[in-house]
Protein backbone atom coordinates (compact mmCIF):
# COMPACT_ATOMS: atom_id res chain seq x y z
CA UNK A 1 0.00 0.00 0.00
CA UNK A 2 1.03 3.40 -1.04
CA UNK A 3 1.63 6.04 1.94
CA UNK A 4 1.80 9.70 1.44
CA UNK A 5 3.69 12.26 2.77
CA UNK A 6 2.31 14.18 5.19
CA UNK A 7 0.85 17.69 3.82
CA UNK A 8 0.76 20.57 6.17
CA UNK A 9 -1.70 23.28 5.78
CA UNK A 10 -0.81 26.67 7.40
CA UNK A 11 -2.53 27.76 10.35
CA UNK A 12 -5.54 30.29 8.83
CA UNK A 13 -6.03 32.25 11.33
CA UNK A 14 -4.83 33.63 14.78
CA UNK A 15 -5.47 32.18 17.98
CA UNK A 16 -4.82 28.06 19.13
CA UNK A 17 -4.26 25.59 16.45
CA UNK A 18 -5.13 21.89 16.88
CA UNK A 19 -4.01 19.00 14.88
CA UNK A 20 -5.93 16.38 13.80
CA UNK A 21 -4.54 12.91 12.08
CA UNK A 22 -6.71 10.86 9.84
CA UNK A 23 -5.91 7.63 8.08
CA UNK A 24 -8.43 7.49 5.38
CA UNK A 25 -9.18 5.34 1.87
CA UNK A 26 -10.65 6.21 -1.31
CA UNK A 27 -14.01 7.85 -1.27
CA UNK A 28 -14.41 7.79 2.75
CA UNK A 29 -12.22 11.30 2.76
CA UNK A 30 -15.13 13.66 2.59
CA UNK A 31 -17.72 11.48 5.13
CA UNK A 32 -14.98 11.25 7.80
CA UNK A 33 -13.42 15.03 7.21
CA UNK A 34 -17.26 15.84 7.10
CA UNK A 35 -18.66 13.65 10.06
CA UNK A 36 -15.16 14.11 12.48
CA UNK A 37 -14.57 17.58 11.49
CA UNK A 38 -17.06 20.55 9.55
CA UNK A 39 -18.65 21.33 13.03
CA UNK A 40 -15.55 21.65 15.22
CA UNK A 41 -14.64 24.58 13.42
CA UNK A 42 -15.90 26.73 10.80
CA UNK A 43 -12.56 26.81 8.54
CA UNK A 44 -12.48 22.76 7.90
CA UNK A 45 -14.56 22.50 4.76
CA UNK A 46 -11.92 25.26 3.40
CA UNK A 47 -9.15 22.95 4.62
CA UNK A 48 -10.44 19.85 2.85
CA UNK A 49 -11.72 21.69 -0.34
CA UNK A 50 -7.87 22.65 -0.64
CA UNK A 51 -6.44 19.32 -0.55
CA UNK A 52 -5.24 18.67 -4.44
CA UNK A 53 -7.67 16.42 -6.13
CA UNK A 54 -4.45 13.67 -6.91
CA UNK A 55 -4.61 13.18 -2.95
CA UNK A 56 -8.48 12.36 -2.45
CA UNK A 57 -8.42 10.19 -5.41
CA UNK A 58 -5.13 9.35 -6.70
CA UNK A 59 -5.11 8.52 -10.62
CA UNK A 60 -3.46 5.03 -10.33
CA UNK A 61 -5.01 3.74 -7.51
CA UNK A 62 -8.29 5.52 -6.97
CA UNK A 63 -9.77 3.37 -4.52
CA UNK A 64 -7.42 1.14 -2.53
CA UNK A 65 -4.63 4.17 -2.19
CA UNK A 66 -4.39 4.95 1.66
CA UNK A 67 -3.74 8.53 2.65
CA UNK A 68 -2.06 9.77 6.11
CA UNK A 69 -2.87 13.16 6.33
CA UNK A 70 -2.22 15.83 8.47
CA UNK A 71 -3.25 18.76 8.90
CA UNK A 72 -3.38 22.02 11.25
CA UNK A 73 -6.25 24.95 11.12
CA UNK A 74 -7.50 27.39 13.71
CA UNK A 75 -11.40 27.12 15.36
CA UNK A 76 -13.22 29.95 14.82
CA UNK A 77 -13.42 30.07 19.04
CA UNK A 78 -10.69 28.04 21.10
CA UNK A 79 -12.15 24.62 22.42
CA UNK A 80 -14.24 25.75 25.38
CA UNK A 81 -13.70 23.16 28.14
CA UNK A 82 -14.54 25.49 31.12
CA UNK A 83 -17.90 27.26 31.60
CA UNK A 84 -17.23 30.86 31.95
CA UNK A 85 -21.10 32.55 31.50
CA UNK A 86 -23.38 32.94 33.99
CA UNK A 87 -27.14 32.36 34.20
CA UNK A 88 -30.10 34.70 35.52
CA UNK A 89 -33.94 34.82 36.04
CA UNK A 90 -36.39 37.47 34.22
CA UNK A 91 -40.29 37.55 34.38
CA UNK A 92 -41.24 37.83 31.27
CA UNK A 93 -45.27 38.64 31.72
CA UNK A 94 -45.30 36.95 34.99
CA UNK A 95 -43.54 33.87 33.62
CA UNK A 96 -40.17 32.80 34.94
CA UNK A 97 -37.34 32.96 31.95
CA UNK A 98 -33.98 31.25 32.48
CA UNK A 99 -31.00 33.12 30.01
CA UNK A 100 -27.64 32.54 29.72
CA UNK A 101 -24.79 35.11 29.16
CA UNK A 102 -21.18 33.97 28.16
CA UNK A 103 -18.14 35.93 29.13
CA UNK A 104 -17.17 36.66 25.84
CA UNK A 105 -20.40 38.01 23.56
CA UNK A 106 -20.23 37.36 20.17
CA UNK A 107 -19.72 40.79 18.11
CA UNK A 108 -23.03 40.65 16.42
CA UNK A 109 -25.19 39.74 19.37
CA UNK A 110 -26.80 36.62 18.16
CA UNK A 111 -29.37 35.27 20.57
CA UNK A 112 -30.88 31.47 20.93
CA UNK A 113 -34.17 30.94 22.22
CA UNK A 114 -33.94 27.30 23.68
CA UNK A 115 -37.21 25.35 23.75
CA UNK A 116 -37.44 22.70 26.64
CA UNK A 117 -38.51 19.00 26.08
CA UNK A 118 -41.74 17.44 27.80
CA UNK A 119 -39.88 16.66 31.24
CA UNK A 120 -38.85 20.37 31.82
CA UNK A 121 -35.30 19.91 31.85
CA UNK A 122 -32.99 22.77 32.17
CA UNK A 123 -29.67 23.23 30.40
CA UNK A 124 -27.84 24.76 33.37
CA UNK A 125 -26.47 21.57 34.87
CA UNK A 126 -25.60 20.26 30.80
CA UNK A 127 -21.80 21.30 29.99
CA UNK A 128 -22.07 20.11 26.34
CA UNK A 129 -24.61 22.71 25.51
CA UNK A 130 -22.97 25.17 27.94
CA UNK A 131 -19.43 24.63 26.01
CA UNK A 132 -21.48 26.00 22.93
CA UNK A 133 -22.89 28.97 24.21
CA UNK A 134 -19.04 29.73 24.92
CA UNK A 135 -17.66 28.88 21.91
CA UNK A 136 -19.69 30.85 19.85
CA UNK A 137 -20.69 33.56 22.27
CA UNK A 138 -23.89 32.98 22.25
CA UNK A 139 -26.97 34.27 24.74
CA UNK A 140 -29.68 31.76 25.46
CA UNK A 141 -33.14 32.44 26.38
CA UNK A 142 -34.97 29.35 27.80
CA UNK A 143 -38.67 29.93 28.80
CA UNK A 144 -40.55 27.57 30.81
CA UNK A 145 -44.01 26.63 29.64
CA UNK A 146 -44.32 23.61 31.14
CA UNK A 147 -45.97 20.73 29.18
CA UNK A 148 -47.91 23.29 26.27
CA UNK A 149 -46.45 21.10 23.61
CA UNK A 150 -45.48 25.10 21.67
CA UNK A 151 -48.70 25.19 20.35
CA UNK A 152 -51.17 27.86 20.06
CA UNK A 153 -53.47 26.17 21.40
CA UNK A 154 -54.31 27.37 25.58
CA UNK A 155 -52.27 24.84 28.17
CA UNK A 156 -53.61 25.70 31.71
CA UNK A 157 -50.21 24.38 33.66
CA UNK A 158 -48.39 27.03 31.63
CA UNK A 159 -51.50 29.90 31.21
CA UNK A 160 -54.77 30.22 31.46
CA UNK A 161 -55.31 32.78 28.48
CA UNK A 162 -51.93 32.60 26.87
CA UNK A 163 -50.63 30.34 24.35
CA UNK A 164 -46.80 29.30 24.73
CA UNK A 165 -46.60 30.27 20.89
CA UNK A 166 -47.95 33.82 21.33
CA UNK A 167 -45.43 33.99 24.46
CA UNK A 168 -42.49 33.18 22.22
CA UNK A 169 -43.69 35.10 19.70
CA UNK A 170 -44.57 38.04 20.84
CA UNK A 171 -43.23 38.36 24.63
CA UNK A 172 -39.76 36.61 24.60
CA UNK A 173 -38.78 38.24 21.36
CA UNK A 174 -39.88 41.80 22.38
CA UNK A 175 -37.62 40.73 25.85
CA UNK A 176 -35.04 40.30 23.74
CA UNK A 177 -35.50 43.39 21.61
CA UNK A 178 -35.80 45.81 25.17
CA UNK A 179 -33.29 43.99 27.31
CA UNK A 180 -30.29 43.37 24.53
CA UNK A 181 -31.61 45.72 21.67
CA UNK A 182 -31.33 42.47 19.45
CA UNK A 183 -34.64 41.22 17.12
CA UNK A 184 -34.54 39.08 13.87
CA UNK A 185 -32.55 37.92 12.03
CA UNK A 186 -30.27 37.99 15.08
CA UNK A 187 -32.73 34.83 16.97
CA UNK A 188 -32.61 31.45 16.10
CA UNK A 189 -34.98 28.87 17.20
CA UNK A 190 -33.28 25.39 18.87
CA UNK A 191 -35.03 22.89 20.83
CA UNK A 192 -35.15 19.30 21.84
CA UNK A 193 -38.13 16.50 21.83
CA UNK A 194 -41.04 18.21 22.49
CA UNK A 195 -39.47 22.14 22.12
CA UNK A 196 -37.72 20.22 19.08
CA UNK A 197 -41.03 20.17 17.11
CA UNK A 198 -42.07 23.30 18.78
CA UNK A 199 -38.89 25.35 17.44
CA UNK A 200 -40.28 23.51 13.93
CA UNK A 201 -43.84 24.40 14.16
CA UNK A 202 -43.51 27.85 15.26
CA UNK A 203 -40.54 28.56 12.56
CA UNK A 204 -42.74 26.84 9.77
CA UNK A 205 -45.80 29.81 11.14
CA UNK A 206 -43.03 32.49 11.41
CA UNK A 207 -40.34 32.31 8.85
CA UNK A 208 -39.52 35.49 8.53
CA UNK A 209 -39.30 36.12 12.25
CA UNK A 210 -37.24 33.07 12.96
CA UNK A 211 -35.39 32.61 9.77
CA UNK A 212 -32.70 30.30 11.78
CA UNK A 213 -34.10 26.67 13.31
CA UNK A 214 -32.76 23.63 14.47
CA UNK A 215 -34.55 20.47 15.94
CA UNK A 216 -32.87 17.77 18.00
CA UNK A 217 -34.81 14.64 18.69
CA UNK A 218 -38.26 16.41 17.46
CA UNK A 219 -41.30 14.83 18.55
CA UNK A 220 -43.40 15.68 15.91
CA UNK A 221 -46.09 13.54 15.70
CA UNK A 222 -47.06 14.18 19.31
CA UNK A 223 -50.95 13.50 18.42
CA UNK A 224 -49.48 9.73 19.22
CA UNK A 225 -49.75 10.46 22.78
CA UNK A 226 -53.19 11.18 22.95
CA UNK A 227 -53.91 7.01 22.80
CA UNK A 228 -51.47 6.90 25.84
CA UNK A 229 -53.48 8.89 28.34
CA UNK A 230 -51.41 12.25 27.89
CA UNK A 231 -53.49 14.73 29.98
CA UNK A 232 -52.34 17.98 28.52
CA UNK A 233 -52.95 16.73 24.94
CA UNK A 234 -56.60 15.86 25.65
CA UNK A 235 -57.21 18.82 27.32
CA UNK A 236 -55.69 21.19 24.72
CA UNK A 237 -57.12 18.76 21.57
CA UNK A 238 -61.04 17.52 21.04
CA UNK A 239 -59.36 14.53 19.36
CA UNK A 240 -56.50 13.24 17.74
CA UNK A 241 -56.97 14.08 14.28
CA UNK A 242 -57.43 17.59 15.55
CA UNK A 243 -53.68 17.54 17.25
CA UNK A 244 -52.28 15.44 14.35
CA UNK A 245 -53.26 18.47 11.78
CA UNK A 246 -51.74 21.17 14.24
CA UNK A 247 -48.04 19.15 13.77
CA UNK A 248 -45.10 20.31 12.28
CA UNK A 249 -45.12 18.93 8.76
CA UNK A 250 -49.01 19.78 8.77
CA UNK A 251 -47.44 23.26 8.70
CA UNK A 252 -44.60 23.38 5.95
CA UNK A 253 -45.59 25.91 3.17
CA UNK A 254 -44.17 25.34 -0.51
CA UNK A 255 -44.02 29.01 -0.52
CA UNK A 256 -42.92 30.10 2.68
CA UNK A 257 -40.26 28.88 4.71
CA UNK A 258 -37.01 29.43 7.16
CA UNK A 259 -34.35 29.71 5.09
CA UNK A 260 -32.29 28.02 7.29
CA UNK A 261 -33.32 24.38 8.81
CA UNK A 262 -31.70 21.63 10.84
CA UNK A 263 -32.71 18.82 12.63
CA UNK A 264 -32.10 15.52 13.59
CA UNK A 265 -33.07 12.15 15.44
CA UNK A 266 -31.41 8.90 16.60
CA UNK A 267 -32.00 6.28 14.33
CA UNK A 268 -32.65 4.14 17.33
CA UNK A 269 -35.41 6.59 18.76
CA UNK A 270 -38.08 4.05 17.14
CA UNK A 271 -40.69 6.58 18.83
CA UNK A 272 -39.56 9.92 16.96
CA UNK A 273 -37.20 8.73 13.92
CA UNK A 274 -40.13 8.09 11.32
CA UNK A 275 -41.48 11.22 11.75
CA UNK A 276 -38.42 12.77 11.30
CA UNK A 277 -38.01 10.97 8.05
CA UNK A 278 -41.26 12.07 6.80
CA UNK A 279 -40.67 16.08 7.57
CA UNK A 280 -37.16 14.83 5.56
CA UNK A 281 -39.31 13.46 2.64
CA UNK A 282 -41.60 16.01 2.24
CA UNK A 283 -39.54 19.01 2.67
CA UNK A 284 -37.43 17.18 -0.30
CA UNK A 285 -40.50 17.01 -2.37
CA UNK A 286 -41.22 20.57 -1.71
CA UNK A 287 -37.62 21.60 -2.97
CA UNK A 288 -37.05 23.06 0.64
CA UNK A 289 -33.69 23.66 1.18
CA UNK A 290 -33.13 21.76 4.61
CA UNK A 291 -29.84 20.01 6.26
CA UNK A 292 -30.61 17.12 8.53
CA UNK A 293 -28.75 14.03 10.28
CA UNK A 294 -31.40 10.79 10.58
CA UNK A 295 -28.08 8.38 10.73
CA UNK A 296 -25.85 9.48 13.42
CA UNK A 297 -26.52 7.15 16.58
CA UNK A 298 -25.56 7.53 20.26
CA UNK A 299 -28.39 7.48 22.92
CA UNK A 300 -31.50 7.29 21.33
CA UNK A 301 -34.12 9.84 23.03
CA UNK A 302 -32.64 11.99 25.32
CA UNK A 303 -29.63 14.10 26.76
CA UNK A 304 -26.88 11.40 25.85
CA UNK A 305 -27.70 12.14 22.64
CA UNK A 306 -28.66 15.58 22.35
CA UNK A 307 -25.39 16.48 24.06
CA UNK A 308 -23.88 14.26 21.25
CA UNK A 309 -25.25 16.57 18.86
CA UNK A 310 -24.85 19.79 20.49
CA UNK A 311 -21.84 21.19 18.37
CA UNK A 312 -23.95 20.26 15.12
CA UNK A 313 -26.43 22.09 16.16
CA UNK A 314 -24.71 24.94 17.41
CA UNK A 315 -21.98 25.08 14.34
CA UNK A 316 -25.34 25.22 12.17
CA UNK A 317 -27.28 27.75 14.38
CA UNK A 318 -23.91 30.37 14.27
CA UNK A 319 -22.99 30.06 10.64
CA UNK A 320 -26.59 30.43 9.89
CA UNK A 321 -27.25 33.75 11.73
CA UNK A 322 -23.86 34.82 10.29
CA UNK A 323 -25.34 34.48 6.97
CA UNK A 324 -28.68 36.29 7.32
CA UNK A 325 -26.79 38.92 9.35
CA UNK A 326 -24.62 39.13 5.48
CA UNK A 327 -27.49 38.67 3.87
CA UNK A 328 -29.84 41.45 5.41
Amino acid sequence: MHLLQPLQIPQLDGGNAWWLSLILAGDAFRRAISNSVTHKARLSFTVWRALPQRVLRPADEPAKMASFIIFKFSPERSNVTQVSGTWSEAQIVGHACEYYEPAQLNPHGYVVIYLHGVHLNRLHDKPAFMRQFDRYGLRVVCPRTQRSWWTDRICEEFDSQMTAQRYVVEHVTAWIRDHWEVASPRIALLGTSMGGQGALRIAFKHPQLFPVVAAISPAIDYHLRMDEGDETLNAMYPDKEAARQDTAILHVHPLNWPRNLWFCCDPVDQRWHESAERLRMKLAALGIPFEMDLETSGGGHGFEYYSRMADKAFAFITERLESERLRA
